[in-house]
């Protein structure tokens, strides 16, 4: 039986890429708010492109924030994509800021870009600061493909890989079956299908 993903749709985000993306790599992708497919999905991930207060509200409005933590509780593996990542972590300065899911530790702030246009808006190299299922595959200064004004702070034990853009921030981080990445693997050509295969093979490792 293939693996099952579902995307949480909320109305934020760039969902029929990844889910195009997703099935480039052989996987049964459903974009979805339902909580029995939810449920039903052998992962969650949690894509997102806009403002993360704005983003919240939506979440908390549908109850997917409740059901995003039952998942993870669960035990089924979960991944951030840009926005996605950000409010996987506690909190947001963004106007005048707002509280996340609290998956990750850690806030989310403006990137220090020593002085570079913001937001940040193309390729950089990605280097692992961990082993991790998510990086199989996928040698550090690997570039892939951002969009971001802002960037998640993650306790050390979390980060799992960083960029530069004028100074280096997070831009992947890891706990446990939940994941986040502020890049977009599927706006990231060979590399970014990797990483959404390797996940897919997290999901799948999972006993029902």
């Amino acid at each position: 039986m293939s693996t099952r993903i579902a995307i949480v749709d909320y109305g934020m985000g760039n969902l029929r890429s990844v889910e195009k993306a997703l099935e480039h790599v052989g996987v049964t992708a459903t974009i979805s708010a339902d909580p029995g497919e939810l449920r039903a999905a052998d992962g969650v991930i949690l894509p997102g492109v806009g403002a993360f207060p704005r983003a919240m509200e939506r979440i908390r409005a549908t109850g997917l924030d409740e059901l995003i933590a039952e998942r993870r509780d669960a035990g089924v593996p979960i991944l951030g994509i840009c926005l996605g990542l950000q409010l996987l972590f506690d909190s947001t300065t963004e106007l005048g800021g707002a509280s996340g899911l609290g998956l990750l530790d850690g806030p989310v702030a403006e990137l220090e870009a020593d002085g570079l246009k913001i937001p940040h808006i193309g390729w950089s190299p990605l280097r692992w600061e961990r082993d991790s299922r998510l990086a199989d595959g996928i040698p550090s200064e690997t570039p892939f493909y951002f969009v971001h004004s802002f960037a998640p702070r993650p306790v050390a034990g979390e980060l799992l890989g960083s960029a530069a853009y004028g100074a280096r921030f997070a831009c992947a981080a890891e706990r446990d079956n939940v994941f986040g990445v502020q890049f977009h693997p599927e706006k990231s050509s060979a590399a970014g299908l990797r990483l959404l295969a390797n996940f897919a093979g997290v999901c799948a490792s999972v006993p029902a």
